[in-house]
């Protein structure tokens, strides 16, 4: 596949150093194990990186919901100077090679360019989706699929109020909420962000869109006291947590990961 393919090209950085697999690891959750990727410049990112997976499921791209598309997403991050490099240098690096321009032809009946390269990327991307989770399974009708604490974390899950911003198919990604209602969250700035999906979220720490929390308890009592005013209790801790790990699901063939700690 095509897009497939790029992903994993380094030709289209300007340092010919990253590709997108380098902090969206597919081998792994789909993003990295690291606070803040940097740039191609070596410039240390504003935001944690989003795991790529289940991207498709979700009605904005980024923290900030600025992109509608995948296709205009990968766009944006080929062209912009501080991510991946820009100028259309991997577009002209793409189309000096000959065997890449024969698949280009093949595909797009032309030679390799910004708009193909998104949007080959932007059909591979939507691809990546991790179904078959435990809690998938569960709500098909295999009661065996959760545990108790799971079961039971779930119902906490709903009546705490945490299912008021994650939920549908991607169990969350859908709305943008005010971060810190109650109490601070972190840093005030930017007031509103797209809530995340919490598919995989146990294996993608750190959490929060400056990777502040390396852990999921953690990051699961700080969202209870800041967006929902509760202090939870430890029972309701490992519940709602044990339910979060059922929502790990698989990508071809293997149970998503945890990425392993590694520096660029």
């Amino acid at each position: 596949m095509l897009g497939r393919d790029l992903f994993y090209d380094r030709r289209l950085s300007r340092s010919m150093t990253l590709s997108c697999q380098s902090c969206h690891d597919l081998s792994t959750n789909g993003a990295s194990s690291v606070a803040a990727d940097r740039s191609d410049a070596g410039r240390r990112l504003a935001y944690n990186t989003p795991t790529v997976f289940n991207t498709a499921y979700s009605f904005r791209l980024g923290w900030e919901g600025k992109t509608r598309s995948l296709r205009d997403f990968a766009m944006g991050t080929l062209g912009t100077d501080h991510l991946m490099g820009g100028n259309g240098l991997a577009a002209r690096r793409l189309a000096a090679d000959p065997r890449m321009t024969s698949r280009f032809r093949a595909v797009y009946g032309g030679v390799p360019s910004e708009d193909r390269i998104a949007d080959a990327l932007s059909v591979f991307m939507a691809t990546l989706v991790t179904p078959d989770a435990p809690f998938d399974r569960w709500l098909r009708g295999d009661r065996t699929a959760l545990t108790k604490q799971q079961v039971r974390g779930y119902d906490r899950f709903q009546q705490l109020g945490c299912a008021s911003c994650h939920q549908g198919i991607n169990v969350g990604a859908n709305i943008f909420q005010r971060r810190g209602i109650f109490h601070p969250l972190g840093d005030p700035n930017p007031r509103y962000l797209r809530v995340p999906s919490l598919r995989n979220v146990a294996t993608t720490a750190p959490y929060f869109h400056d990777g502040s929390v390396g852990t999921l308890p953690d990051a699961i009592r700080r969202m209870a006291r800041a967006q929902l005013d509760l202090t939870i209790g430890d029972r309701d801790l490992a519940d709602v947590t044990a339910f979060l790990g059922s929502l790990t699901g698989t990508y071809q063939g293997h149970t998503v990961r945890a990425a392993p700690d590694w520096k660029k």
